[in-house]
C-alpha cells in the first residue's frame, strides 16, 4: 500500500503500525479516525521506529495528518530532550531539527526553533504544549 492508494483499510496492529502503514493513513485519515485509535497513540508512535515517517509526512503540506505527524515530532523531541537523549539518538535529533531549518516551512522551523531552545532550557518544558499538542496548535515560537 502507498500514499496514492484510494483507500486504506486499517493498520495490521495498531499500536506498532509499520512505517507504510502510517504513511498510508496520513493521506486516508478519515478511513480510520483518530478517535478510534487506542488511548495515547501519539505517545506510541513518538519513537525512533516511526521518526523519520513521522518526519516525511510534516515536512508535507499536502498531508492530511501533516498536524499529527508535527505533534507527534514535538513529543519525540520532548522525550528526547527530557531523558538527555537516553530515550532517542541525539545525532538523529539534531539532524532532523537542521533538516527541518533548511527546507522546512514555517512550521518546520518553529518546531526546529522550539527543539534547540528547549535543549537550551530544559526547564522550559510544558507537557500541554509539547505532548498535547498546544505548540502546534497555536503556530508559536518559544523565547
Amino acid at each position: 500500500m502507498n500514499a496514492q492508494d484510494p483507500t486504506f483499510h486499517g493498520f495490521a496492529n495498531p499500536v506498532d503500525p509499520s512505517p507504510a502503514e502510517l504513511r498510508a493513513w496520513a493521506y486516508h485519515p478519515d478511513s480510520v479516525p483518530l478517535s478510534s485509535m487506542p488511548p495515547d497513540w501519539d505517545l506510541l508512535l513518538s519513537g525512533d521506529h516511526l521518526v523519520l515517517t513521522l518526519f516525511e509526512l510534516a515536512m508535507d503540506p499536502h498531508c492530511p495528518a501533516r498536524r499529527f505527524a508535527l505533534h507527534c515530532l514535538y513529543i519525540y523531541a520532548a522525550d528526547g530532550i527530557r531523558t538527555n537523549f537516553r530515550a532517542h539518538p541525539r545525532r538523529r535529533f539534531r539532524k532532523l531539527v537542521e533538516q527541518a531549518e533548511r527546507e522546512g516551512d514555517e512550521l518546520m522551523r518553529n518546531w526546529a526553533h522550539n527543539s534547540r531552545v528547549l535543549l537550551d532550557r530544559p526547564g522550559l518544558f510544558d507537557y500541554p504544549d509539547w505532548c498535547e499538542g498546544g505548540l502546534v496548535r497555536e503556530n508559536r515560537r518559544l523565547g
